[in-house]
């Protein structure tokens, strides 16, 4: 097929598709999966060899949260049976940490719900931060705390925080119409508070929405632009007694599509399968592993995840390993990028922004770098770091169950009853992944 080895040809040299070959992917049949996951996976590994970074979470603060993100079940008036409690103490959230990374998490990603932090969150998080990395010097910490004031990102990068997250989620132009309470720009701004103070750019989206095509394209080469450095892909889990609970869009081959169209954007740049992988990929998630080079391990903010065990199993099946805290986990050339100092390189002015999502650029950079953005015009010779050649095998403690699929439907048809999204704690008074 012409596209795809117009594609691999651009992702081999870190170059980003045009926007109509990125709407190519997403129109591309089911007869062509097995060749566009291929052709993705040939990027995938030219950056990144056959690694595979495991990210844990732990929800600090969970609930309640005065803001009316549609997809979100902690959003305000949800009505969705989450568990709701206020700050973990950092001994609390040091203990849940050190279970993911018994499980071969290198990056610990500390979250909070809410609009955004004050000066106080901002003690509370750094003190956490401070008691985890004491336990774990080694730890990557990404924060992701919502809409950041003025010197916030500062303090948590003084405190240790190596990232931060803010997803941009949706396109520009839909953005209104799945959140009202702020806006598509008050998350680029975040993105480039942190990405100018020197933290490390989480940015990616959320995919299954209602969206079209061109929405999906859209933020993904906007994510590009800003310069996440990870760009995490959710895939929307519709929690019942929230807006998009009847939106069931997608299929594992959908989510395929989607992650390779990802890839091929962001050819160089940690690209996370995210919040969802489990209810939509389902038996797919191997075929995951040969696009994105970065996944979560255990469970999620509000939702059960795969078992960790599993995950792990599921990793070295695959024919992967691992990635090691001692290892980088981007090329070279973006972890030059990356480490750049306060005040230059990406996130200074308007160019590139911090990484996660919510902000520019979640589950996939976005708005391709044409003009020589982060990430674009990679020498052909750059190469990531060697493969883990000792995988972890550690079981995870405390980390969530399966989640529950039923029988294929005969039909083709998208079913919503083919699996059940399982709750976080459901039934109990346990914290999120403690």
């Amino acid at each position: 097929m012409d596209l795809l080895d117009t594609l691999t040809a651009k992702g081999l040299r870190g170059e980003a598709p045009t926007r109509e070959e990125a709407l190519a992917v997403l129109a591309t049949t089911d007869d062509d999966l097995l060749d566009v996951v291929a052709a993705a996976g040939r990027v995938r590994r030219q950056w990144f060899g056959r690694r595979v970074k495991l990210n844990y979470l732990v929800n600090l603060k969970s609930g309640l949260c005065p803001e009316d993100c549609s997809y979100c079940s902690q959003r305000l008036g949800s009505k969705a049976e989450i568990l709701k409690y206020t700050w973990l103490k950092p001994d609390q959230a040091t203990e849940a940490a050190r279970a993911g990374v018994a499980g071969g998490a290198k990056r610990v990603c500390l979250v909070a719900s809410g609009r955004g932090p004050t000066d106080r969150d901002i003690d509370r998080v750094t003190d956490t931060i401070s008691a985890i990395k004491e336990a774990d010097p080694a730890v990557e910490i990404c924060a992701c705390l919502g809409l950041l004031s003025d010197n916030q990102a500062e303090r948590l990068k003084a405190a240790g925080a190596d990232a931060y997250n803010h997803n941009l989620n949706t396109s520009e132009g839909t953005y209104g119409g799945i959140t009202t309470t702020h806006t598509y720009a008050d998350r680029v701004d975040t993105v480039q508070k942190a990405h100018g103070a020197g933290l490390s750019a989480c940015s990616g989206l959320i995919a299954g929405m209602g969206e079209t095509d061109e929405d999906l394209v859209d933020v993904v080469f906007a994510l590009r632009e800003l310069g996440s450095d990870s760009v995490p892909v959710n895939f929307l889990i519709p929690f019942e007694g929230t807006p998009l609970a009847k939106e069931w869009n997608l299929t594992p081959q959908r989510c395929l599509r989607i992650l390779a169209m990802v890839r091929f954007v962001n050819p160089d740049t940690e690209v996370r399968i995210a919040g969802g992988r489990e209810v939509h990929l389902r038996t797919l998630q191997p075929l995951g592993l040969h696009i994105a080079n970065s996944i979560f391990l255990g469970d999620y903010l509000t939702s059960e995840g795969q078992a960790g065990q599993a995950d792990l199993d599921m990793i070295k099946d695959a024919g992967f390993e691992v990635e090691g805290a001692g290892e980088a986990t981007l090329p070279r050339h973006r972890s030059d990028i990356a480490a750049a100092p306060a005040g230059g390189g990406c996130g200074t002015g308007g160019g590139c922004g911090p990484c996660g999502g919510h902000a520019s650029a979640p589950d996939g950079e976005a708005d391709g770098h044409a003009g020589g953005a982060c990430g674009g015009h990679v020498p052909a010779a750059a190469r990531p770091a060697e493969p883990v050649t000792e995988p972890v095998t550690e079981p995870v403690a405390a980390v969530g169950a399966t989640t529950e699929a039923a029988a294929a439907n005969p039909n083709d048809e998208l079913r919503s009853d083919l699996v059940r999204v399982r709750r976080r704690g459901a039934g109990t008074e346990l914290a999120p992944n403690a």
